[in-house]
C-alpha cells in the first residue's frame, strides 16, 4: 500500500494528528520530569526558562527525535534527596551527570528503569547508604562513577552483571569487606583507594596499578605487600642450586644490569636535551610576549626615548629639511619628532612586532610610541601599506597619529590605553582588591574586539590583521576594546617563536606575514575561549601534554556539558549561562580546523550583538566594574 493510500482521507489525518500528539506528549512527559527534579533539589540554581515549551532549549539537555538522551548538570548547586519516581520517566537517557553537587541520602531505586543508560556521573556528591540494587540493572552501563560520596557497605558481586562495563571509580567513600572476584573483560579504569576495604586483592584486579587501592590499611595482595610475607618463606630450596647455576644467573643479572643502565644513560641524555630544547622554546615565547601579563609599574622611568632609541646621536632628528614624524590626515600634531624624542619613556613591554614605550611629552601629552624590529620590506612598500593603516579609522581600533621612517630606526605613535591589555585583565593578579571581570564586561569587550577586526576585514579580501591576541586588545578607561597592531604582520621579518607554541596561530598558518581573514577568526576564536576560560592560550600549550585551549574545550565538552570549561568568576551569573553556553559554541565554531568552516567576523560581531541584547534584556544584575577603586593594573601597551 502506497503511502498516499495510507495517508488519505480523513484516517490518515487522524493518523498523523495522533503521532504528532504522541511526540508532544512524551516530550511534555519528559519536561514534566525535569521540572520535577528541579522542584526537588534545584531550587533557584537551575535557571531553566520554563516558558518555552521544549525543555531541549535549557542548558545541559540534550535531546534526538523529541526525547531528552542527556542530562548534564554538574556543579550547579543541587542539594537535597533525588525524589523517587522521577529520573526513572527518562527512558530514553543515555547520559546522566549530576557529579560536584551537593545530594544526599540513597540513590531512587527507579534508576532501573534507565535500560539505555550508558554514561551514569555521581561523584563528589554526599550520597549515603549501600550501593543500591537498581545499579545492576543497568546492563547497559559503560561508565560509572560514584567516588567521592559517603557510600557504605560492601562491594556488591553484582557488579558482574554489568559486562559492559569500561569504567568504575568507587574511590573516597566507606565500603568494607573484601572486593569480589570481579569478571569484567573491557574494565579499563578501575578505582577503589581511601575506603575500608580488606582482605585480599582478587587475581583479575592485581594488574591494575598500586593508585587504584591505596588508602585501604586492611588491604593486601596484587601491586600492594603480600597478605602473609608467604612469598619469601621457602627461599631456602634455592640452595640446591649448582654452583654453575648461581654463577650463570649473577653473570646474568651483572649484563641485564649493564645493559639497562646503558639504555638509561641513553634516555636520561635525550630527555635533557629535549627538555633543554622546550625550555628555549618556551622562554622565547615568554620573551616574545611578555607585553601580555604586566601587573605592576617599573620602579622608575627608562629616561627619555631618545636614549631608549638611540636616535639623537645618530642625529637624524637635525637633519634639515629631512627625517620628520609623518602625522595622518588632519590630526593636531601638537609635538614633533625631536619633542617625542625629549619625551620620558617607560618600556611597557616586548611584543611580536617590537618594544612598546609610553613617552610623556614635555606639554603633558601621552602617547604609545612601537619601535618596530627588522622591517622586511622596501621603503616604498613600507610607506604604502602603513599609509594604509592610517587610514584605518574605526571606534574600536587604536588610533595610528604618526610614524617615522629611517634605514635605522621605524616608530609608530598611538593613542594611548591606560588601562592596558585585555591579557593583563584576565592574567593579571587575582588576589585580594581585585575585581572581577564579569560576563557583561567580557561580552562587551568580546563584541568591540569582534567590530574592529570586522572593520579591518571589510577594506578589502585580502585585509587581515594577522597577530589577533589578548595581549592586542587594549582597553579604554570605560573598559571599552580598541584592537592594536593591525597591518604589522606584513611589515616585520619572520617571527622566530616557535610556531607549536603559538597559541592563537591557525593551524593552516605557516608564514606569519601571510595570514588570511579565516585564519584571523582562527585568532579570535581563542581569543573567545581565554575570555571564557580564564586560560591563557600560549600557556595552556605548555603543559606535558601539549594539548592547546580550542582541543582542550572541545575534549570537555565532548565528555560533558560546559561547567567545568567556564572561568570561576563568571559561574556566580548563571542567569546568563545560556547566553555563555552560545558565545562558547561560537569560539568553538571559529577556531575550527578548517578555514572554510569558520564563519566571518561580520557574522561573528552580528551573532555576539544578539547575545549581549539577549544578556542585558535579562537584566543579570551583573557586578559592574568600579573604574575608581580597585582597578586591574594598566600597562598601556601597544
Amino acid at each position: 500500500m502506497s503511502l498516499s493510500h495510507l495517508f488519505s482521507g480523513a484516517a490518515g489525518v487522524f493518523f498523523l494528528v495522533s503521532l504528532f500528539a504522541a511526540v508532544n506528549s512524551d516530550l511534555a512527559a519528559d519536561k514534566a520530569v525535569l521540572l520535577a527534579l528541579r522542584a526537588a533539589v534545584g531550587g533557584r540554581t537551575l535557571l531553566w526558562n520554563t516558558s518555552e515549551s521544549s525543555p531541549c532549549k535549557w542548558v545541559g539537555v540534550y535531546c534526538q527525535s523529541d526525547r531528552i538522551l542527556e542530562l548534564h548538570i554538574p556543579g550547579m548547586g543541587l542539594s537535597g534527596k533525588l525524589p523517587e519516581n522521577t529520573l526513572g520517566n527518562l527512558t530514553h537517557l543515555n547520559t546522566l551527570s549530576l557529579r560536584y553537587n551537593a545530594l544526599t541520602g540513597s540513590l531512587p531505586s527507579d534508576l532501573s528503569s534507565l535500560s539505555n543508560l550508558r554514561n551514569l556521573y555521581l561523584q563528589s556528591n554526599l550520597f549515603s547508604g549501600e550501593i543500591p540494587s537498581s545499579i545492576f540493572s543497568l546492563t547497559n552501563l559503560v561508565r560509572l562513577n560514584l567516588a567521592s560520596n559517603n557510600f557504605s557497605g560492601e562491594i556488591s558481586s553484582d557488579f558482574n552483571k554489568l559486562n559492559r562495563l569500561g569504567t568504575l571509580y568507587l574511590e573516597k567513600n566507606s565500603l568494607s569487606g573484601e572486593i569480589p572476584n570481579l569478571d569484567l573483560p573491557g574494565l579499563v579504569q578501575f578505582n577503589v583507594s581511601d575506603n575500608l576495604l580488606s582482605g585480599e586483592i582478587p587475581a583479575k584486579l592485581r594488574s591494575k596499578p598500586e593508585s587504584a587501592f591505596v588508602g585501604n590499611a586492611a588491604l593486601c595482595g596484587g601491586p600492594l605487600k603480600s597478605c602473609d610475607g608467604s612469598e619469601g618463606s621457602d627461599d631456602k630450596k634455592s640452595d640446591k642450586l649448582s654452583g654453575g647455576a648461581i654463577a650463570g644467573i649473577v653473570v646474568g643479572s651483572i649484563v641485564a644490569l649493564l645493559v639497562i643502565l646503558l639504555i638509561l644513560f641513553f634516555v636520561c641524555c635525550r630527555k635533557r636535551a629535549k627538555k633543554d630544547e622546550v625550555k628555549n622554546e618556551v622562554r622565547a615565547v615568554k620573551e616574545s610576549e611578555a607585553v601580555e601579563v604586566r601587573t605592576e609599574k617599573p620602579a622608575e622611568n627608562e629616561g627619555n626615548l631618545g636614549h631608549a632609541v638611540d636616535l639623537k646621536d645618530k642625529g637624524e632628528a637635525k637633519v634639515s629639511g629631512g627625517k620628520k614624524l609623518v602625522f595622518f590626515g588632519a590630526q593636531a600634531k601638537g609635538f614633533d619628532l625631536e619633542g617625542l624624542l625629549r619625551a620620558s619613556a617607560e618600556v611597557l613591554g616586548k611584543g611580536t612586532f617590537g618594544t612598546a614605550y609610553k613617552a610623556v611629552l614635555e606639554t603633558g601629552v601621552v602617547v604609545a610610541v612601537k619601535r618596530l624590529r627588522e622591517v622586511a620590506v622596501s621603503e616604498k612598500e613600507y610607506r604604502e601599506k602603513i599609509e594604509g593603516v592610517g587610514k584605518m579609522d574605526h571606534e574600536n581600533l587604536v588610533r595610528l597619529r604618526a610614524y617615522f621612517y629611517s634605514a635605522e630606526e621605524n616608530l609608530l605613535v598611538y593613542d594611548y590605553m591606560p588601562m592596558g591589555s585585555l591579557s593583563a585583565l584576565l592574567h593579571g593578579n587575582r588576589g585580594a582588591g581585585r575585581t572581577p571581570l564579569n560576563w557583561e564586561t567580557r561580552s562587551a569587550i568580546a563584541l568591540g574586539a569582534a567590530r574592529g577586526i570586522a572593520y579591518i576585514h571589510s577594506q578589502g579580501s585580502t585585509v587581515s590583521h594577522g597577530n589577533i591576541k589578548s595581549s592586542n586588545v587594549l582597553l579604554t578607561t570605560s573598559y571599552e576594546a580598541r584592537v592594536s597592531d593591525f597591518g604589522l604582520a606584513q611589515l616585520v621579518g619572520r617571527n622566530n617563536s616557535p610556531n607549536r607554541l603559538d597559541g592563537y596561530r591557525a593551524p593552516e598558518v605557516t608564514d606569519h606575514r601571510k595570514v588570511s581573514q579565516k585564519a584571523d577568526v582562527y585568532s579570535f576564536g581563542v581569543l573567545l575561549l581565554e575570555l571564557l576560560t580564564g586560560k591563557a592560550p600560549t600557556h595552556a600549550l605548555l603543559n606535558e601534554e601539549g594539548v592547546d585551549l580550542p582541543r582542550w574545550v572541545q575534549s570537555v565538552v565532548r565528555e560533558e556539558w560546559t561547567s567545568e570549561v567556564f572561568d570561576l568568576e563568571l559561574l556566580r551569573y548563571q542567569n546568563v549561562e545560556e547566553d555563555m553556553v552560545q558565545l562558547l559554541q561560537l569560539a568553538i565554531d571559529c577556531s575550527g580546523q578548517y578555514p572554510d568552516n569558520r564563519p566571518s567576523m561580520n557574522e561573528v560581531s552580528q551573532k555576539i550583538e544578539e547575545l549581549c541584547l539577549s544578556s542585558s534584556q535579562q537584566d543579570p544584575q551583573n557586578d559592574t566594574i568600579d573604574t575608581d577603586s580597585n582597578a586591574p593594573p594598566s600597562s598601556g601597551a601597544v
